[in-house]
């Protein structure tokens, strides 16, 4: 089995708290969602898209910027990293699909105007 986490995140400027779950593993092939929850809620950009981001973080290494906007999936990441929102500012999902070894990391959701170039 291969683990793949996630911890809890900061945040910014109007003091939003991100909740994620402490830990999750599955097996290689499986697809797993990790949840954010914000409080109070993410500001919003446009559409169905807020400025909420996701990182992951292998051991030794920086973190990665995989998504931002909530679903907008950065250059030359893999199509398997899904971000999505449920559109109200609050709950929002990375979900990974055939998960392989090599995504076993810390996965971090973030707010923030960084969001767009």
């Amino acid at each position: 089995m291969s683990s793949v986490s996630s911890l809890s995140s900061g945040s910014f400027g109007q003091n939003v708290v991100l909740t994620q779950p402490a830990a999750k593993s599955v097996q290689i092939g499986q697809t797993v969602s990790i949840d954010c929850k914000a409080n109070p809620t993410v500001y919003h950009y446009s559409g169905s898209q807020y400025y909420l981001a996701w990182y992951q973080q292998k051991p030794g290494e920086t973190p990665k910027l995989l998504i931002r906007l909530t679903s907008e999936r950065l250059s030359g990441i893999s199509s398997r990293f899904t971000g999505s929102g449920r559109g109200n500012g609050v709950d929002f999902t990375l979900t990974i699909s055939g998960v392989q070894a090599e995504d076993a990391a810390v996965y971090y959701c973030q707010t923030g105007s960084y969001c767009r170039d």
